[in-house]
């Protein structure tokens, strides 16, 4: 082979995404070549209907036989794009045992088995990229892994589900209720028809998962990710969240505990708006890095799209194709630390929790004899209501506490007869 010989690259799935880094690869060809060092040759896209016409793309190129896509023996790269577990998981590791590296977009996959990704591309000198896992075009995968591997990283938190931020900044702005939003996010592009993954927050721990992991060094995987969605939000929450000066997102929440161990969430959470994550708008993401020595850093665009995802996958080929040019490879896993996880209810945060009281002489004494008795230190507490209303709704700001202690006073109001059935809690941003 000579140095000018192409670089055989295949691609798995070709839907919004894969269809763009097609076309980019095709008519782009001259760019990509002078960025490598060899030209990039796209001989073959694995998709589940070989005959569906696909607009600026050569028919020749389709196949639905992906196994033999990836084992034909003299791939250089494969770009997977097709999501899902499997067949994906089977497909890269083929390709992987083949000799090609790999470039995937795919964060369930990697936050449920990334370890055996990792450990077969390790064994078979290759590389694994994935920076379009997550947040989009945003690169944040590789400040992770390479511009910060030098620092300790001590919180990474961020806005990594553009729907819904779409639909909790339009509550904000708008004054509209989540089902109404929905219905417009489906109606413009920014959800599914079903939205589960992402306003369940599926979607995010899968991210979260992913962050955590590189940014602690460790193996952090879904299941470790303690979730929770944004259906419960109420318009009621948004006001609440707007007289304290906050807005409400859901955050992943990835912070190095005091005694060193992982606490990793996903939750809609009030934000202060002083902090940067507080002005993300609509469908747009954002990451926030706090460090030991290179302090707070901050990056924010868009999270997804066919284009800015694509952006996000080039890069990662022409990273990929460059080792492959110099014979060498990028970096592998790093899990040294193999921190153990926190257990949910002991991660500690300021909470916000609301309730609707009898409004009469001693009630809130009662009510704050609960918080006390689990520990659980009040900062402020808003009452709305009274003025001959027989109930009150109110609104208590814990200090910061553990999550656990918090669910037991909550538990302990309920049974209390002046306290009525719907008592909610929200996480607070203290960072």
């Amino acid at each position: 082979m000579t140095t000018s010989a192409p670089l055989k690259v295949a691609l798995l799935g070709c839907g919004v995404v894969g269809s763009q880094v097609a076309r980019l690869l095709l008519t782009q060809a001259a760019d990509l070549q002078a960025r490598i060092g060899r030209p990039l040759e796209l001989v073959g896209i694995a998709v589940r209907d070989a005959a569906k016409p696909r607009e600026g793309i050569d028919p020749a190129l389709f196949t639905a036989d992906a196994e033999a896509l990836v084992r034909r023996g003299d791939l250089d790269l494969v770009i997977e794009l097709m999501g899902g577990i499997e067949p994906a998981r089977g497909l890269l590791l083929a390709a992987i045992g083949a000799g090609a590296s790999v470039v995937t977009a795919n964060k369930a996959l990697l936050a449920s088995d990334g370890g055996t990704l990792y450990a077969a591309a390790e064994a078979a000198g290759v590389d694994l990229y994935y920076e379009a896992a997550v947040a989009g075009a945003i690169p944040i995968i590789r400040p992770l892994r390479e511009s910060l591997v030098g620092d300790e990283v001590l919180a990474v938190k961020g806005i990594v589900n553009g729907t819904t931020n779409f639909i909790l900044d339009k509550m904000h702005t708008a004054g509209e209720g989540f089902a109404d939003v929905l219905a417009e996010a489906q109606a413009l592009g920014y959800a599914e028809a079903d939205p589960t993954a992402d306003v369940e927050g599926f979607d995010a721990a899968a991210k979260a998962a992913l962050l955590a992991s590189l940014a602690f060094h460790s193996r952090v995987k879904l299941d470790d990710v303690d979730r929770e969605g944004i259906t419960g939000v109420s318009l009621d929450d948004i006001a609440a969240a707007e007289q304290m000066g906050c807005v409400i997102k859901l955050l992943a929440d990835c912070t190095l505990s005091e005694d060193g161990r992982i606490a990793v969430g996903v939750h809609p959470t009030m934000v202060p708006l002083s902090h940067p994550l507080a002005s993300i708008p609509g469908a747009y993401n954002a990451v926030f890095i706090e460090s030991r020595n290179a302090g707070r850093l901050m990056f924010m665009g868009p999270g997804a799209g066919g284009q800015p995802t694509s952006s996000a996958v080039l890069g990662d080929v022409v990273t990929a194709a460059r080792n492959r040019v110099r014979g060498a490879s990028g970096p592998g896993e790093s899990a040294y630390s193999a921190r153990g996880i926190l257990p949910a209810d002991e991660v500690r945060s300021r909470y916000y929790v609301a309730l609707e009281v009898s409004d009469e002489p001693g009630v809130l004494a009662k009510v704050a004899t609960c918080f006390a008795s689990h520990g659980v230190s009040l900062q402020a507490v808003r009452q709305d209501g009274g003025a001959g209303e027989s109930r009150a709704r109110l609104g208590v700001m814990t200090h910061v506490a553990p999550h656990g202690d918090v669910c037991a006073t909550i538990a302990e109001l309920q049974q209390l007869a002046e306290v009525g059935a719907g008592v909610s809690m929200m996480r607070v941003e203290d960072r």
